[in-house]
């Protein structure tokens, strides 16, 4: 019975990653379309990724608080490097602050 869903699974991947690529063989042209589909991969590791960094450390207040130390740094163009020191940094300062409390 595994064979028949690991089989399933793997045409069903199959045909959504084919099917785009076989029915659309021209220039997609509408700009509301193409802005749709340029924002979709940011959309998708977003929606998989922030999950992810709320329950990343013992509590989500210090998630939050790297959160937003990388969204703020990110909003300055800082580099990958310096917001990432910067977030774990953050988390680092407010789980101390809270041991403390």
């Amino acid at each position: 019975m595994i064979y028949i869903y690991i089989l399933v699974m793997a045409g069903v991947t199959y045909l959504i990653r084919m099917l785009p690529l076989t029915l659309i063989q021209k220039k997609i042209s509408n700009v509301y379309v193409r802005s749709f589909l340029y924002y979709v991969p940011y959309t998708c590791l977003t929606a998989m990724t922030f999950p992810a960094i709320l329950y990343a450390t013992k509590s989500p207040l210090s998630a939050l608080a790297g959160f937003v130390m990388a969204v703020l740094l990110a909003l300055k163009k800082k580099s990958l490097v310096t917001v990432a020191l910067f977030s774990c940094g953050a988390v680092f300062v407010a789980e101390r602050i809270m041991e403390l409390l």
